[in-house]
């Protein structure tokens, strides 16, 4: 093992254990009350959840939300990159297509060379 990547790991372990004594050391300081209001405020739980989401309405509803902040994120293009990536896509169609065309000739020329069969 290089000396770099045994360097690497105890850095990371030298974190860790600093981590774990700062949150040792949180943990000590907050009074079991202050715990207690945290779980009260804590995210609505697995159950409640899925009794709001258990109906069609409710997965419907859902479902549209989803799609609205998906839709949000869209970066949509402008109109010439959208002309320029038509232009370039119908030209590799074309250039593509020409290829498959040129190949089937070939290998129909050769089948008919070879089996002396015309179709």
């Amino acid at each position: 093992m290089a000396n770099k990547d045994r360097q690497k790991r105890s850095v990371r372990q030298a974190r860790a254990r600093e981590r774990e004594a700062l949150e040792a050391a949180q943990s000590a300081s907050t009074p079991a009350s202050d715990k207690k209001a945290k779980v009260a405020k804590a995210a609505p739980t697995k159950e409640e959840i899925a009794k709001k989401e258990a109906s069609f309405l409710g997965r419907t509803r859902r479902y549209f939300h989803d799609v609205r902040t998906e839709m949000n994120r869209v970066v949509w293009p402008s109109k010439t990159e959208l002309t320029n990536y038509s232009t370039a896509v119908i030209a590799m169609l074309i250039i593509f297509g020409v290829i498959v065309w040129l190949v089937d000739t070939g290998f129909v020329g050769i089948l008919v060379g070879f089996t002396g069969l015309r179709g």
